[in-house]
This record gives C-alpha cells, structure tokens and sequence, in this order.
C-alpha cells in the first residue's frame, strides 16, 4: 500500500513538469517605437530690409564751414539732418561770395551740387536771394530753402510763387534783444558797440533790437537814465572780413574799446569782437563781448564772453527735408521762434542765447528775468518809437507789425551809426 501511494505521488510530480515544460512562452515584449519630435518649423528667410533711397541735400555757405559762426551754424545743423533721418547726405561748398569765388555765382554752384547728385540745395545768406530765384525757376524738379529770404511770403514786398522754395528764419530778434539786456546788465561806462555786418533790412532790425533790450533794462532794471546809455553801431561791409573790400573788424572793435565801450556785441559772422575784447582784458581792460550765430562762439574767449544768441537751424531743415523725401513739401515763410520752455533745446527751439562764462550772477538774475518778460509776452517794438531821422515810426500804444519788423527802413532814435 505503502509502495502504491509513492507511486501515484511520483507519477503526479511527473505530470506536473511535463505541463509546465509543455506550457507556451509568453511572446517576447517588442522595444517601444521611439517617439518622433516634431520637426521644428522652417523659417522663411527674412525680407531684406530695405534701406531708404538716399536723398541728397546740399548747402551754399557764405562763409567758411568752420567759421564758429553763421557758417558753422548751417553746417551742424546738415549734421544734425544726417543724424536724425536716415538715408540723407549732405554735401556742401563753403565762401560762396565773390571774394572767395570770383566769377562764380551762388545759382551756379547750386548747379555743381545737383551735378553731385543733390536733390535739394539750400541757400543760407540773404545776399543769395536772386540766386536762389533763379535757380529755383531753373530746376523745377529741385527742392529750395532759402535761409533768411521773403520771397514766398504772400505778405512780404518780394513775395514770388515757387512751388518749390521755402524760406526760413529764425526770430533772432529775440535773441538780440536778450544780448542788449546782457551788455546793458554788465556795462559801467554806459557806453555799448555794436559791430554790424553790410547795412541791409535784416541787419537793421537786428541791431534796433539789441538796442530796445539794452534800452530797457537799463531803464526798468538798472533804473538808469536812457540819456547816458550809449548805443552805437559801425558796420564793416560784409558778414565778415575781407581784407581790401570791408573795415577790418578787429579794428573796429579796437577803436570801440579805446573810446570806452565796455561791451561789444557782435553782428557779424566770425569772432573778432570778442578776439579783441581778450585782448584788451588781458591788458587790464574791463571789458566784455557777446558773439552771435553759433552756439559754441564763446569758446573762442569765455573770459569776456558774456554769452551768444545762436541759430538752430536744425530741426526746420529736419522738418522741410523730411517732408521732401515724403511727399508733403509745400511752399512756405516761415520766421521761427524760440521754444521758451527750453531756451537752447537743440531738439525745439529755433534761436536760443546761451549765458557765457563772464556773466555776473547777479546781473544773470536779471537777465533770466527779462527772458522770462520776453516769454511771457513782453513785446519791445512798441510806441511810441521814432526812426533815427526823427520820423515817428509807432505811436503811443502801437506795436509793429512783422512786415513792419521785417522791412525796417532805418535804425531807431537813439542809436549811432549809418542806416544806410
């Protein structure tokens, strides 16, 4: 029995490993198909930037571009064009007047410009008004600013449609006027010169207002009798020097000093006022000079430079020019202000004064208080005012139109020197 019950456990183990030998193997797991990333996007080729036609705009000084005055005022401002509008260049040709350029012409140099490929030229002097004319009814197809002319203001004498010009000026009777309170602030003996470029509209309007500002504030400031203030002007001939064909300026401005003239104002286009004024200071003089046109003219002498009433031609030539390349021209005048919320604000204001260096604190006190009556509306081309001959120009109460301003035809009663 015993041997019978082994036998069937033995015969059941057997069974047992025949089955689980026999049993299929579970199939073999398959790697995972890798996952595919999705392929990153193609990227187009960008559009190539197009770079903006150039535009060529070229100027005619009258003067040398470097003169750190009139000159050099119109060729920073073509800098700043270049700097803030891309695609332009300028070009230009300096001394454009008869001296330096005999048997040439302004209009025919404009010439030479567009032959270089310029699609605008700008005339900067007033002496260049018929040229600037001429050329314009010449070339149609060519933009024009002429700086300082009339011609396409409707309300002006010389008024002479040309779709293609504009005239710009900056109100620099104003500047003028601060540097007359500014002489007048610092003057002891009383005694102011002015040294005037050639006689013409501008240049008298120009010196009658530094003139009306060194008036009043002598008087309302100083409280100075306006008999004892001296104002006198001596004009060379020219923006500048030219040996042989003006007065030499730094003997004009010599002469000034040696008969008490403590502060010389400038009108012309270089420095020799205030070359000559160092001089004389260095020498044991007191006395001081205001530059005019550019506004780093003090660097020349900032220990008699009482400071500079400048032009800032720059953003309206941005503003014409841009409307050039853009198809908005239009023929138009235009005599720009100062921006009085910033005075020397490359960016805004057309004319602008700068204090120098030798200003007295408190005579700049003063000054900036005049600026301040300036801005709020103070208006100096007020009667009554006579002309120098005598000749009641403004009654009581009357204030001067801008084609009055404008076309001065004498300097004021009050002032020495030549009206014509």
């Amino acid at each position: 029995m015993k041997k019978t019950v082994l036998f069937i456990i033995a015969v059941l183990m057997i069974s047992a490993l025949i089955l689980t030998a026999c049993k299929p193997k579970a199939p073999a797991e398959e790697p995972a198909a890798p996952v595919e990333e999705p392929a990153a996007p193609v990227e187009e080729p960008a559009a190539p930037v197009e770079e903006p036609e150039e535009f060529v705009f070229g100027i005619l000084m009258v003067g040398p571009y470097n003169d750190r005055g009139y000159s050099q005022a119109h060729y920073e401002a073509g800098l700043y064009v270049e700097e803030k509008l891309p695609g332009t260049r300028m070009i230009y040709l300096d001394s454009v007047n008869t001296a330096d350029r005999p048997g040439t012409t302004p209009a025919q140099l404009g010439e030479e410009l567009v032959a270089q490929g310029a699609k605008m030229v700008i005339f900067n002097s007033d002496d260049m008004k018929d040229d600037a004319i001429e050329f314009a009814k010449n070339h149609p197809e060519i933009f024009v600013i002429h700086a300082s002319g009339d011609t396409q203001w409707p309300d002006g004498e010389n008024y002479i449609p040309l779709d293609n010009m504009v005239n710009i000026m900056g109100r620099m009777e104003y500047g003028k006027m601060i540097a007359g309170c500014d002489a007048a602030l610092h003057s002891e003996t009383g005694s102011i010169g002015y040294l005037g470029p050639l006689i013409n509209e501008e240049t008298r309007r120009l010196a009658s207002a530094a003139y009306l500002g060194a008036k009043y504030c002598w008087e309302e400031y100083l409280q100075l009798d306006p008999a004892d203030l001296n104002f006198r002007v001596t004009w060379i001939g020219f923006w500048f020097n030219i040996p042989g064909f003006t007065e030499d300026p730094s003997l004009v401005a010599q002469e000034f000093i040696n008969s008490d003239v403590d502060v010389i104002i400038s009108g012309i286009d270089t420095t020799e006022g205030l070359i000559e004024a160092r001089k004389a200071a260095g020498e044991g003089a007191r006395v001081f000079s205001i530059p005019y046109d550019y506004i780093g003219a003090c660097d020349e002498a900032p220990e008699v430079c009482l400071g500079v009433p400048w032009f800032n031609w720059g953003p309206a030539y941005l503003r014409h020019i841009t409307n050039a390349t853009t198809g908005n021209w239009k023929a138009v005048f235009e005599w720009n202000g100062p921006s009085w919320e910033d005075l020397n604000n490359f960016d805004t204001t057309n004319v602008g004064y700068l204090p120098g260096p030798a200003v007295d604190p408190n005579a700049a006190i003063l000054l900036e208080s005049f600026i301040d009556e300036l801005a709020g509306g103070l208006n100096l081309w007020a009667g009554p005012l006579n002309l120098q001959d005598g000749t009641p120009w403004l009654a009581a109460g009357e204030f001067a139109t801008d084609t009055q301003v404008w076309y001065l035809p004498q300097l004021l009663e009050g002032m020495e020197g030549r009206s014509e």
